[in-house]
């Protein structure tokens, strides 16, 4: 029997215990043995849970029961989460998470670290919630070249963007109700400025370059300033809106970005409604392979983690390895990327955009006045920001793909 202990008994702690006590046979038979919850750290206490004998609120009563082989970390941040995951890899045991900041910031690290101590360091949970996209390009497509990876891997904004869609809401009635509903924090920023599909972006793009791709070196943009408007004429192009991450090779060189983009109904991303994620990789040979499933939840990621469990109890003894090294990768600026641009400026600035955008599409709305609006040529990410910045007069802009 192997015997494992959770750090942190929120939502996706709560639900480890839950698959262990739900699918305990199943996870016995896939890890050939029978795993048991020893231990449950949390700084609370939880009278009349099922578990509440055995939550403690001290590390080192873990860190020191040689029983314990498997720690699943899923407190979430960077403190104490890695300090705790560094003490108990150099204690000789297993590492699991669900933290994608703590492995965007430190994942390379504590890889390093689980195998200079012959244990073993995962965290398919930190990217895609229950999809298992990280485990499959680290081991069953390992062995393509990965030109590309570009998905939706943020549920709450996609989820606001399709009620923005579907039911022409706006922007901050839809993130009330997103809250209201448990899909939003209280305070939604990481969510929708970027920041926690950029996390996953760098995670992605670490794998897929077996380098240290760092977020804070990938170009960002939030759902914040898309408006009602756009979606009429995404609507009239035929088009939806999302928030993609995406990392590629080009060239000899490695792009990495997050931002909203019009997307074509001919691209199964266009399709991705609600809370769900999906993530489209490109091999050289396979060509396109897509990952759909929840990305978010207390029984999708807390299965994630057991998965991980599993896998270290199936290899004990043993590393692990993972396509991931200690190593900067370098991501190159975007100024150089070529695509076309959905722009929107006042009415008298017509003139002006086609001067600066010789060759636009004019594009046009139900119930949308007193604006130009239009889709440009194919053009760099540089010189179309040199273009915008001379027109002036712009209410927004879209990439488009």
């Amino acid at each position: 029997m192997a015997k494992i202990a959770v750090l942190g008994y929120g939502t996706v702690g709560s639900g480890v215990a839950y698959v262990l006590d739900t699918n305990g046979a199943q996870v016995a038979d896939s890890a050939g043995e029978d795993i048991e919850l020893k231990y449950i750290l949390d700084l609370r206490d939880f009278p009349g849970d099922k578990h509440e004998s055995i939550v403690v609120h001290d590390i080192d009563v873990i860190l020191n029961d040689p029983e314990v082989e498997v720690i699943c970390e899923t407190m979430g941040g960077i403190e104490p989460a890695f300090t705790f995951e560094k003490k108990a890899l150099e204690a000789g045991k297993s590492v699991c998470t669900s933290n994608k900041e703590l492995v965007a910031a430190h994942g390379p690290e504590l890889v390093e670290l689980a195998k200079k101590n012959n244990v073993s360091y995962l965290f398919e949970a930190s990217v895609g919630g229950g999809i298992p996209v990280l485990r499959s390009m680290n081991d069953s497509i390992r062995h393509e070249r990965l030109d590309s990876i570009r998905g939706i891997l943020n549920g709450t904004t996609n989820y606001i963007l399709t009620k923005m869609d579907k039911e022409k809401a706006d922007f901050d009635s839809v993130l009330k109700v997103a809250q209201e509903k448990g899909y939003a924090e209280r305070n939604p920023e990481a969510d929708i400025e970027g920041h926690d599909a950029c996390r996953k972006t760098a995670i992605l793009a670490s794998i897929m370059s077996g380098q240290f791709v760092k977020h804070e070196d990938i170009y960002t943009e939030g759902i914040t300033k898309i408006s009602s408007e756009d979606f009429e004429y995404a609507r009239s192009l035929g088009r939806a809106i999302k928030l993609l991450g995406s990392c590629e090779r080009k060239n000899g060189k490695f792009f990495a970005m997050v931002a909203p983009f019009m997307v074509g109904a001919d691209n199964p991303l266009s399709t991705v409604n609600g809370v769900f994620n999906a993530i489209d990789v490109h091999g050289n040979m396979l060509g396109d392979v897509m990952y759909y499933g929840k990305g978010a939840g207390k029984e999708a990621t807390a299965s994630a983690v057991v998965a991980d469990v599993i896998d270290i109890v199936k290899h004990r003894g043993k590393h692990i390895d993972w396509n991931l090294r200690n190593v900067p990768a370098q991501v190159e600026s975007n100024e150089n990327a070529e695509r076309q641009f959905f722009v929107r400026v006042d009415a008298s600035a017509k003139d002006a955009a086609l001067a600066q955008f010789p060759g636009a599409q004019e594009v046009t709305a139900s119930g949308v006045s007193g604006e130009f609006a239009f889709v440009t040529e194919v053009i760099s990410e540089k010189a179309f920001e040199e273009k915008l910045t001379l027109l002036g007069n712009v209410k927004g802009y879209i990439r488009l793909l």
